[in-house]
């Protein structure tokens, strides 16, 4: 961690008993720090770093009701504006057959990990940290979302993630993807007949589900910052942006 400049940083608010899972990379996909802990662990280790990209897994801020406004102009009828409490990044993804999360118009109504997530983009604003794009920050946050990311990056919908498939075929994505971590395949030539018959399994070789979303994230940041054009954003300045690490999505999965 201190021999590098830059760190392309992915963090993962969670419900869980540790609120925060987090992992980084340096300018050529290493792996730089995988674990996790309180929000002062998080910003202590964002702290060390003279540049650096954050990629959070969850939303910069509530919706705006821009997509209420939207459905009450084509004049439909109240019961069609059953699930429209959500942002506009939200309702494009979940048009493209992609599962996400609707953020409500209150903070208070928000999810425990939502609110998580807003405390800690209030942090890293007032350590300076600046809104991606950002011409001459080298200090910048963005939102992305790792179910979107995985989907968009196979091009299609994964696998179950609390699954051990669903896990390994993550895992894939992003060994392939170029990050430095340990080869999913590896687990395979790691099972035998006596391995199985004992229920002794490999796992150690497998991230889990938290872990594979903070590096889904670090990932997105690393994109962001080295090949801008291989990234997009969905949604709205009033209610925040998803930035995917792809170039473009298809209209249906």
């Amino acid at each position: 961690m201190l021999f590098t400049r830059n760190a392309f940083i992915g963090i993962d608010p969670t419900a869980g008993r540790s609120p925060f899972t987090y992992a980084a990379l340096d300018d050529e996909r290493n792996l730089l720090a995988l674990s996790d802990g309180e929000l002062e662990d998080v910003l202590t280790f964002v702290g060390n770093f003279p540049a650096a990209t954050v990629a959070v897994n969850a939303p910069s801020k509530v919706n705006a009701g821009l997509v209420r406004k939207r459905l009450e102009k084509q004049a439909l009828t109240p019961h069609s504006l059953r699930g429209a409490d959500l942002r506009v990044a939200e309702a494009d993804l979940r048009g493209r057959g992609i599962s996400v999360s609707a953020t409500p118009s209150r903070e208070e109504t928000c999810a425990g990990w939502v609110q998580l997530g807003f405390a800690l983009y209030k942090r890293l604003t007032k350590m300076g940290f600046k809104p991606h794009p950002h011409e001459t920050a080298e200090h910048l946050w963005l939102e992305t979302h790792p179910h979107a990311c995985y989907t968009a990056l196979l091009g299609q919908v994964p696998l179950p993630k609390p699954t051990l498939e669903g896990c390994l075929q993550r895992q894939i994505v992003l060994h392939d993807a170029g990050l430095r971590i340990k080869d999913p395949m590896n687990f395979f030539e790691e099972i035998t007949r006596h391995r199985l018959r004992l229920g002794v399994m490999p796992m150690e070789l497998i991230h889990h589900p938290a872990q594979l979303d903070a590096l889904i994230a670090a990932y997105t940041a690393w994109v962001s910052a080295k090949r801008p054009h291989e990234t997009m954003q969905l949604g709205a300045k009033e209610e925040g942006f998803i930035v995917l690490p792809v170039g473009e999505l298809k209209e249906k999965y």
